[in-house]
């Protein structure tokens, strides 16, 4: 009887972590997952899958060497999946060293211990499309120069190239993932495609009259978590490491998916839409592109959901969960106790 492989799971709360975690059950892997522990702890996304109970949680700290060497030692994986992160970009701007030790330095911190406990595990760096800012070579690809636009993206590049060196110094399987923009259900609500969808849902039935909004004409690369997580599996059973840039090929603005949404939603998107200085970033990126091309050949991955099928799932499941929370119903989930973040305030606002 063959071995169950495991995989640990660094980030397993967040979006990705817990669509992997699922991915990876199904294909028969023991699961851990690190995390950081709260006060109040963040599970939900794991118990909206239905697979909490499946997985076993470590508690680890991006900025603490002997957690992640305690995580790897109980776990004894054949795989890690770094997608740990401070991955919010306008946050990176008021917290630019927080972000810089959690998203850049915990790469080396935690590339070090696996070379240390068991330089045989193969390893996934989440990488992103923010690495190539307002590069003008578009669409982006592997071999495209990174132009990061952010303190998030400057230590994102340095999570990517500290696992190329480990890779090529100790001959470590270290990969790097470079996704472009993945949305679910699942998102944040910081991000702009989950903030819109939760916002409109709660216009849609009577619960707020305006959707506050920054840059509605940055465009972005948009797919499915749920696709791109395969992605992430597929890199490290491949015979040889290699980087790879996973996108849909299709470009679409903020205002777009607004748009979208509330065609989907049955709204008249005039007179509800609001812009707001408070959500412009210091310096943005108006445009991510990606080409996908390698992947598909070498990896065999496509994206299967559509631009429209996305929203569609985003803006029916927010519509469904305020209706539940309507009606007193209790599940996991995060948007009914999220505070608004017209008076939280931000650092890094364009004077």
């Amino acid at each position: 009887m063959s071995q169950k492989r495991r995989a640990l799971i660094t980030g397993i709360t967040g979006q990705d972590g817990a669509y992997l975690a699922r991915f990876l059950l199904e294909k028969g892997y023991e699961v851990y997952g690190a995390f950081r522990r709260l006060s109040t702890p963040n599970l939900w996304r794991l118990q909206a899958l239905d697979i909490f109970h499946q997985v076993q949680l470590i508690p680890m700290e991006l900025v603490d060497s002997a957690s992640m060497t305690g995580a790897l030692v109980a776990s004894r994986p054949h795989e890690v999946y770094n997608l740990a992160a401070q991955s919010f970009v306008g946050a990176s701007f008021e917290q630019p060293v927080g972000t810089g030790q959690v998203t850049g330095l915990a790469v080396s911190r935690l590339l070090e211990c696996i070379r240390h406990v068991d330089p045989g595990i193969r390893f996934y760096q989440a990488s992103t499309s923010e690495l190539f800012g307002n590069s003008t070579q578009v669409p982006h690809n592997e071999l495209t120069p990174f132009e990061p636009a952010s303190p998030y993206a400057a230590a994102k590049l340095y999570g990517y190239w500290i696992t190329r060196i480990y890779r090529e110094a100790y001959d470590l399987f270290a990969v790097n993932g470079i996704l472009f923009n993945h949305e679910s259900p699942l998102r944040g609500l910081e991000f702009v495609t989950r903030k819109i969808t939760n916002a409109l849902a709660k216009v849609k039935l009577g619960l707020e009259s305006k959707v506050s909004l920054g840059n509605l004409e940055a465009s972005r690369d948009w797919g499915f978590a749920g696709d791109y997580v395969e992605s992430m599996w597929l890199m490290l059973q491949q015979e040889a490491p290699g980087d790879y840039v996973i996108a849909t090929g299709e470009t679409h603005t903020v205002r777009e998916f607004f748009t979208l949404a509330c065609e989907i939603a049955g709204l008249d998107p005039a007179g509800i839409l609001e812009v707001n200085p408070k959500f412009m970033r210091p310096l943005d990126v108006d445009l991510l592109l990606g080409d996908s091309g390698k992947a598909q050949r070498m990896l065999g991955w496509q994206p299967r959901v559509t631009f429209r099928e996305l929203v569609r799932i985003m803006m029916e499941t927010d519509l469904a969960r305020w209706h539940r929370w309507q009606k007193g119903e209790q599940f996991p989930w995060d948007a009914f106790n999220y505070p608004s973040e017209m008076n939280i305030l931000s650092r890094a606002v364009k004077s």
